[in-house]
């Protein structure tokens, strides 16, 4: 059975989430209207979704039951 490969991630996931936002959202200012530019906007929205519902998660409000 293979090993499996681990790694530490250094920046957090909500960084990680604003970056590739902030990738997509230059490519897709250069990229023609039509479905690829949808697609580009499309993943811009999963990761502004994914960033909220990290912060949503990790708020003081989610305790877990005692």
């Amino acid at each position: 059975m293979a090993e499996r490969r681990r790694f530490k991630q250094i920046e957090s996931l909500d960084e990680r989430l604003a970056a590739e936002a902030g990738r997509l959202r230059e490519q897709a200012k250069t990229t023609l209207p039509g479905i690829e530019r949808e697609h580009l906007l499309q993943r811009i929205r999963q990761c502004e979704t994914g960033s909220h519902m990290s912060e949503w998660l990790n708020s003081p409000g989610l305790q877990p039951p005692k």
